[in-house]
């Protein structure tokens, strides 16, 4: 069983959100590495080579995320990391949801419950190590 720290991307263009997932995922042990912009997000993805990454679809340009998307599967070295999209737009999520799937990534609607997006988190990724040697009082 490997003792190293999950490592996530969060890609959004909202610094609020940002802020909020860099302190959640951190508070749960995770290492993460956020980045704002959208148009260089793909380029920050293959250097950092996270265990996972939580895509905002809706970047300024609403195709931004998608691009990511696409240019992640395509690529060898990144087609294979873990995406869970995250958008306040729930229609696109559902008529676009073939499309996540042939990519092989999840989805979930914000606003979000934390506990929802941790369990998916650790569903994908595992949990961190600081995180799974706790027990529950």
């Amino acid at each position: 069983m490997s003792t190293s720290t999950p490592v996530i991307a969060v890609v959004n263009d909202d610094t609020a959100f940002l802020d909020l997932m860099n302190q959640l995922l951190t508070d749960e042990g995770y290492d993460c590495f956020i980045h704002v912009v959208g148009s260089t997000a793909y380029e920050k993805v293959k250097e950092a080579a996270p265990d996972l990454v939580v895509l905002d679809i809706r970047m300024g340009d609403p195709e931004a995320g998608w691009h990511v998307l696409d240019m992640m599967r395509l690529d060898p070295e990144t087609r294979d990391i873990p995406v869970i999209v995250c958008s306040a737009d729930a229609l696109q999520l559902r008529e676009k949801n073939e499309r996540l799937r042939q990519q092989n990534a999840q989805s979930i609607e914000k606003p979000f419950d934390l506990e929802e997006l941790l369990t998916m988190v650790s569903g994908v990724v595992g949990k961190a190590p600081s995180q799974a040697s706790q027990t529950s009082d």
